[in-house]
C-alpha cells in the first residue's frame, strides 16, 4: 500500500533525514522517503503489519505533525434545515452509502459537509440532489477549485507564512539596527548619549543592549521551541544549532551584565557583551529563511500555472438551454459549449462545430490544433478558432488528462534521485557532528591556549550558528521540483526525480519504428495484382478482412477502401497470428493477409514467381512494406504500404550521435524495409522482424553490454520493453497521450522531445551538482574557519555574525541556483 503524508514541524534536512530513517525502521515499511521542499512523506508499507493511524503516531513521536492525503475531490456544503443530531447522523449515513463518495463528515453546530467524492461516479449536481432528497438544502461551494482545493490551502498557508516570516524579520530589524548603532558605532567615530556610554555608564550600555535583544529573541523565538525539545528527545535539528549558539551568547552577556551590576570590573565586562551577536544572528537567520521561503514558493510556480488552467464556470447545454454552471457540477455525458476564447472545463469529444484549440500549456506545441466532429478535447486548452463547439463531457475532475498531469508532476516534484542518497546520509548525522566539533573546538581553544574564555565562546557559537544542514537539504529537491516543472511546461513529462537522473546517462536509445520513427499513418502507395485480379474488387475483400484487425498496415487498407468508397463485403471468420498475418473468411474465400512467412507456412502457391518477387523487392528497396494477399490459397496481390519517417528524425538522431548515443531501431518488418528506413534516419543498427513480445529481449542484451538503455515507443504494445529498458520514453500524441507508459511521456509525440528529455535531465543533474557542491562547500570551508583554524596560522576568526550571513547565504544560494532551472531551454 502506497500512502502520501503532508509533513509539519521540519526545519532542515537533518529533520527530514531523521524522520526518513525512523519510519524506515517500522516492521512492515517496505520504503520510506521524504521530501524537505513539499514537507511530504511517502510510504510503501504492508497494511496488515502496520496502519496509517500509527505511522502518524510515529511521526508525532518524532517531533512532527501528519496528515493522510487521500485521492478524491473535496468540496465543503454548507447544509441548511438540520435541527438535531438526528439530522446530521442521517445525512452522514445516506451519503457515505452512496456511490461515488468516499467520505463524509457533518458537522452540526457548523452545517456543513465535508464530502470527499469520485467525480468519475458522481458530479456535485447529483450530490446536491441526494442531499435535497434527504430533506436538506445545500449552499453554493465557497471555492470554484475543488479539485484542487488543497494545493490552493497550501499555497494560501505558504504566502501566510511568508508575510509572518516578513513581519518577523522587519520587527526583529527595527531592534537590531540600533543594536549595532550602540555596539560599533564608536568603531566609525560614532560617540554616545553619556548615561549608554560604556566608558561613563557600563550598567547603562548593557542594559540597552539587554532591552534591544529581549525582542528580537521574542520573535525569533520558534528556534528556541522547536530547536530545544529536539535536543531534549535527542535529535537535533538546525533550530537547535541555532538556539543552543544564541543562548550561549544572551547567557554569557546576561551574567557579565550582573557582574556589572554588582561592581566586578564594570569596564571590562560591558566591553565583553555579546548580546547584539545573539540578536543580529537571529536576525540573519530570520532574513535567509524568508528569502529562502520566497524563492521556495517561485519553485512550484509551474504547477500553479497548471491549476490556473481550469475555468470555474463552463455552459451547460441542457434541454436547448445554455445555462452557466459552476464546473465542479459538470459531470460525464453532459454536453457543454466551447465559445470562441473559452477555455474548456472538462475532457470530451466534439459532437458539433469546428474550431483550432491551442493546446500548448498541456503539450508544449505552438501551433493551434484544428478540431471537429470526433475529435477529442481537454480540459485546460483554449479556443483560439473563430468557431464554437459543442462537447459531450467524459472526464471531469481528477480524471482530466490536465488533473492526471498535475499529479504526475506533483509525484514527481516530491520525489527523489539517487544522487540524494550521499546528501541525506550526511544529513543525518550533521547536526550532532557540528555540536560536538563546536564543543571540542570551545574547550581546545579554552584549554589548550591562551586565549580568554570570551574567545572560546566566540569560537564555540561561530561553528553553531554557520552550519548549514537546510543547504544540503535543499540541494536536490528544488532542483527536482523545477527540472520537472519546467519539464511539463515544455511538453516532457518526467515521473521521478530517478528518471530525470537516470537520462542524462543514456548510452544506448532503442527506437520503435511505427509510430515513433515514422508518422504512424502508413498508407497504400503501389498494388502488385496477379494475373486475372481486379484492384478495386481486391482492395475490397481485403478492406473487409482488415477490418477486424488493430495493426497499421490494415488502417492502411481500410483508409485506401473509404478514399475510393468501395462497398465493403461480409467477413464471417477472423483469426490472427501476432506479427504474422491474418486469416478471415470473405465474401465466400478462404483470405490470408499478412508477411511472406505467414503465407508460406499455409502453403500458397505462386509466392516465387518471377513478377511477384520482382515486385516485393522494388517495393522493399523503396523503403515501402509488401502486404501478401491470397486468396482460396493461391497469390493474388501484394500491396506497398509506407509510412512516411518523421521530418525531425535524422536531425535528432545525428543530434544524439554527438552526445555519444548509439542508436537502435526495431521494427517487425522484413530486413530490406527496415534498412532502407534506418539509413535514412540515420540509425546505428536495426533490428528487424522483431515481434512485439521479443522487443524486451533486444532492450536486456543491450544492458547485458553494460550500456544504460532507453526505449522509445508509443506505450502500448512497447510496454514490456519500457519496462525493462533503464529509461522507458513513451511517445504521446498530444492529448491522447498514455501518461501511465514510461518513466518519461513525451505530449507532442515529436522526436525532438527525446532530447529535451536529455537535455533537462543533464541541465538539472548538473544543477544538483552545483548545489551540492555549494552546500558542501559552504561547510567544509566554514566550519573549520569558525573552529579557529586560520587563527592558528595567524589569520583571522570568524565573527558569529558573519557565520550566521554564511548560513544564510548558502540556503539561499541553492534555491536561488535552482531556480535558473526555470529558464532552460535546449
Amino acid at each position: 500500500m502506497n500512502t502520501l503524508f503532508e509533513i509539519k514541524g521540519m526545519t532542515c534536512s537533518a529533520c527530514s533525514s531523521r524522520l526518513e530513517r525512523v519510519i524506515n525502521n517500522v516492521d512492515g515499511v517496505k520504503h520510506a522517503s521524504v521530501n524537505l521542499a513539499t514537507e511530504s512523506l511517502s510510504v510503501n508499507f504492508d497494511n496488515e503489519s502496520v496502519s496509517t493511524a500509527e505511522l502518524i503516531k510515529m511521526v508525532e513521536d518524532a517531533g512532527f505533525e501528519a496528515t493522510e492525503k487521500i485521492a478524491g475531490t473535496e468540496i465543503l456544503l454548507p447544509i441548511s434545515g438540520m435541527t438535531c443530531s438526528a439530522c446530521s447522523s442521517r445525512l452522514e449515513r445516506v451519503l457515505n452509502n452512496t456511490d461515488g463518495i468516499i467520505k463524509t463528515g457533518v458537522s452540526l453546530p457548523g452545517e456543513t459537509a465535508t464530502i470527499k467524492f469520485n467525480s468519475a461516479i458522481i458530479s456535485l449536481r447529483e450530490i446536491r440532489q441526494a442531499i435535497k432528497d434527504i430533506g436538506f438544502e445545500a449552499g453554493e461551494i465557497e471555492s470554484a477549485q475543488n479539485a484542487h482545493k488543497n494545493f490552493e490551502i497550501r499555497r494560501e498557508e505558504s504566502a501566510a507564512k511568508l508575510a509572518l516570516m516578513k513581519k518577523k524579520l522587519i520587527y526583529a530589524l527595527v531592534f537590531t539596527i540600533p543594536l549595532l548603532i550602540i555596539t560599533m558605532g564608536h568603531m566609525i567615530g560614532m560617540g554616545l548619549p553619556s548615561f549608554i556610554s560604556p566608558h561613563e555608564s557600563p550598567l547603562g550600555f548593557a542594559l540597552v543592549q539587554l532591552f534591544l535583544t529581549l525582542p528580537v529573541i521574542w520573535f525569533g523565538k520558534d528556534f528556541y521551541t522547536h530547536g530545544i525539545p529536539n535536543i531534549m528527545r535527542g535529535a537535533p535539528n538546525m533550530d537547535s544549532l541555532i538556539a543552543v549558539g544564541t543562548s550561549a551568547a544572551f547567557v554569557y552577556s546576561f551574567w557579565n551584565l550582573v557582574e556589572i551590576a554588582i561592581g566586578v570590573d564594570p569596564m571590562a565586562k560591558a566591553m565583553d557583551l555579546y548580546f547584539e551577536s545573539a540578536a543580529t544572528i537571529i536576525t540573519l537567520i530570520l532574513l535567509g529563511k524568508f528569502q529562502e521561503g520566497r524563492a521556495k514558493s517561485r519553485t512550484s510556480e509551474a504547477i500553479e500555472k497548471l491549476m490556473d488552467l481550469t475555468p470555474a464556470m463552463a455552459i451547460l447545454l441542457e434541454n436547448g438551454k445554455q445555462i452557466s454552471t459552476p464546473i465542479e457540477e459538470i459531470g460525464a455525458g453532459d454536453n457543454i459549449l466551447i465559445r470562441p476564447g473559452d477555455r474548456v472545463g472538462a475532457d470530451g469529444t466534439v459532437y458539433e462545430g469546428r474550431s483550432e484549440l491551442d493546446e500548448s500549456m498541456l503539450t508544449g506545441e505552438s501551433m493551434p490544433v484544428s478540431k471537429t466532429a470526433g475529435d477529442s478535447v481537454a480540459s485546460g486548452t483554449v479556443n483560439t478558432g473563430g468557431g464554437a463547439l459543442k462537447v459531450r463531457v467524459k472526464n471531469v475532475g481528477e480524471n482530466t488528462v490536465l488533473s492526471r498531469i498535475i499529479k504526475l508532476v506533483q509525484e514527481a516534484q516530491g520525489s527523489k534521485a539517487p544522487i540524494s542518497s550521499l546528501a541525506d546520509t550526511v544529513s543525518f548525522y550533521f547536526v550532532p557532528t557540528v555540536m560536538a566539533v563546536a564543543v571540542l573546538s570551545g574547550l581546545s581553544w579554552y584549554v589548550f591556549s591562551a586565549e580568554p574564555f570570551s574567545f572560546a565562546l566566540r569560537i564555540f557559537i561561530s561553528v553553531m550558528v554557520i552550519a548549514c544542514p537546510c543547504a544540503m537539504g535543499l540541494a536536490t529537491p528544488t532542483a527536482i521540483m523545477v527540472g520537472t516543472g519546467r519539464g511539463a511546461q515544455l511538453g516532457v513529462l518526467v515521473k521521478s526525480g530517478e528518471a530525470l537522473e537516470t537520462a542524462g546517462k543514456i548510452n544506448t536509445m532503442i527506437f520503435d519504428k511505427t509510430g515513433t520513427l515514422t508518422y504512424g499513418q502508413p498508407e497504400l502507395v503501389d498494388i502488385f495484382l496477379a494475373d486475372g485480379q481486379n484492384a478495386e474488387e481486391l482492395l475490397s475483400l481485403a478492406a473487409s478482412a482488415e477490418q477486424q484487425s488493430e495493426h497499421p498496415l490494415a488502417k492502411a487498407v481500410l483508409r485506401a477502401a473509404e478514399k475510393k468508397e468501395l462497398s465493403l463485403p461480409e467477413t464471417t471468420s477472423f483469426n490472427g497470428v501476432a506479427g504474422l498475418g491474418i486469416a478471415t473468411k470473405t465474401d465466400g474465400h478462404s483470405m490470408l493477409l499478412g508477411n511472406k512467412e505467414y503465407l508460406s507456412r499455409n502453403f500458397v502457391a505462386a509466392l516465387d514467381g518471377k513478377n511477384a518477387v520482382e515486385a516485393a523487392s522494388r517495393f522493399e528497396s523503396a523503403g515501402q512494406s509488401p502486404l501478401y494477399i491470397a486468396i482460396d490459397e493461391k497469390l493474388a496481390a501484394i500491396m506497398a504500404i509506407a509510412d512516411k519517417i518523421k521530418k525531425e528524425a535524422p536531425a535528432t538522431i545525428k543530434n544524439l550521435h554527438a552526445l555519444g548515443v548509439k542508436t537502435v531501431m526495431l521494427t517487425g518488418d522484413n530486413e530490406k524495409v527496415a534498412r532502407t528506413i534506418a539509413k535514412s534516419a540515420g540509425i546505428d543498427e536495426v533490428v528487424a522482424q522483431v515481434m512485439p513480445d521479443r522487443k524486451a529481449e533486444v532492450v536486456n542484451r543491450e544492458k547485458a553490454k553494460g550500456r544504460k538503455v532507453a526505449m522509445v515507443g508509443d506505450g502500448i504494445n512497447d510496454a514490456p520493453a519500457l519496462a525493462s529498458a533503464d529509461l522507458g520514453i513513451a511517445m504521446g500524441t498530444g492529448i491522447d497521450v498514455a501518461i501511465e507508459s514510461g518513466d518519461i511521456v513525451l505530449m507532442k509525440g515529436e522526436l525532438t522531445g527525446v532530447l529535451t528529455a536529455l537535455a533537462l535531465s543533464r541541465a538539472t543533474v548538473r544543477n544538483i551538482k552545483q548545489n551540492l557542491f555549494w552546500a558542501f562547500a559552504f561547510n567544509i570551508l566554514g566550519i573549520p574557519i569558525a573552529a579557529g583554524v586560520l587563527y592558528i596560522f595567524g589569520g583571522p576568526t570568524l565573527s558569529p555574525m558573519f557565520a550566521a550571513a554564511a548560513m544564510s547565504i548558502s540556503s539561499v544560494t541553492v534555491v536561488t541556483n535552482a531556480l535558473r532551472l526555470k529558464f532552460f531551454t535546449v
